[in-house]
């Protein structure tokens, strides 16, 4: 029986994570994503939205039966231990669905799982412990803002408010088996790096 590999995949906003994501799942690797999974449970009908509206009330949900992000964010904002009781609505599942989709790509005879969750690090053991690399996309805080301010229509100071938000590219690297650097390098010669980073795992 071929090993499985299982690889966490992270990096702060602008660093390119989906785009390295997007290029090993081009390789051939089962691309796991944690971040749209958690999407998905707060859409019209997703798997979060009775516990949601039982424990927040309507308030919190949409006419088309999705969360309120800014009446959430504020409710939150306001009441700080709601937080925990979101998580503990959002994480049981999250974990639930990832377990699903790594059964069916093992099923489907995939043997390089990557795991792209944005906040592995801040996550402390949950994510950890469930993978047997850590790979981290790094570069610079000017890119990652020159980036993300090129893509949306956030302003300067509204992406430095999410880095800050974030660990530090200091505590991912501590975390880290192995970095990705994305930075002073086009398209092809960051494919190039993840091609050689990724034949170690078999793609």
């Amino acid at each position: 029986m071929n090993m499985i590999h299982q690889i966490g995949l992270t990096g702060g906003i602008g660093s390119g994570k989906s785009t390295v994501a997007g290029l090993l799942a081009d390789m051939g690797a089962a691309v796991i994503d944690a971040d749209a999974i958690s999407r998905s449970l707060t859409a019209p009908r997703g798997r979060a939205m009775d516990a949601i509206a039982k424990c927040f009330g309507k308030d919190m949900v949409t006419p088309d039966g999705a969360m309120d992000r800014a009446a959430m964010r504020s409710h939150v904002f306001a009441n700080p231990p709601s937080k925990r009781l979101l998580e503990g609505i959002i994480h049981p599942l999250v974990g639930q669905i990832t377990h699903e989709q790594t059964q069916q790509a093992i099923a489907a005879g995939k043997t390089c799982l990557v795991f792209d969750v944005p906040l592995l690090v801040e996550s402390g053991e949950r994510w950890r412990q469930k993978v047997h690399h850590v790979v981290v996309v790094d570069c610079t805080p000017s890119t990652q803002i020159a980036r993300v301010v090129q893509r949306s229509q956030l302003t300067e100071d509204e992406v430095r408010n999410i880095i800050a938000q974030q660990a530090s590219s200091a505590q991912r690297l501590t975390c880290a088996d192995s970095v990705i650097y994305n930075q002073g390098i086009d398209l092809a010669g960051l494919r190039a790096q993840v091609r050689l980073w990724a034949s170690r795992f078999g793609l």
